[in-house]
């Protein structure tokens, strides 16, 4: 209990959070423990590190993600690509951080800081850290 209270976390002064999701949509929600409706695993201390962290003074939550990830098509039985950025999660999946609660995003195409923004930052920021291939549909599917 002691080590996962955010309001202990956040007496501790230049508190770093950095955590992982499966998939996190246009808004920054963040869904990190279930696939669709699948459970995947749990989600730990997510929640508690990233909001302890905030409160901490100078302290900084990370969702590190790669842009992409390689699936079995149900139909075909190939893998192809798909975004881990995604215009809404997937039905049934479990919002493991609330967007209010997502500081900064990291993938291989940058940092987005969500912390204090509108939506429609948000939208834009994180289109700008998805994969290059992705960015069209996703700005089209955020319209």
């Amino acid at each position: 209990y002691w080590t996962n209270d955010p309001y202990t976390i956040g007496l501790n002064d230049n508190q770093v959070s950095i955590n992982t999701t499966i998939e996190i949509d246009l808004t920054g929600q963040c869904a990190s423990e279930s696939i669709g409706a699948v459970q995947f695993s749990g989600t730990g201390g997510q929640a508690d590190t990233a909001i302890g962290a905030q409160r901490s003074k100078n302290g900084r939550s990370f969702i590190a993600l790669y842009s992409t990830a390689m699936v079995k098509n149900k139909e075909t039985g190939e893998r192809e690509e798909i975004s881990k950025i995604v215009p809404f999660l997937k039905p049934g999946a479990a919002v493991s951080l609330s967007r209010n609660d997502v500081d900064l995003v990291v993938t291989e195409y940058g940092i987005a800081e969500l912390r204090g923004t509108t939506i429609s930052e948000r939208v834009n920021r994180l289109i700008e850290i998805s994969h290059p291939k992705f960015r069209e549909e996703l700005l089209n599917k955020a319209k």
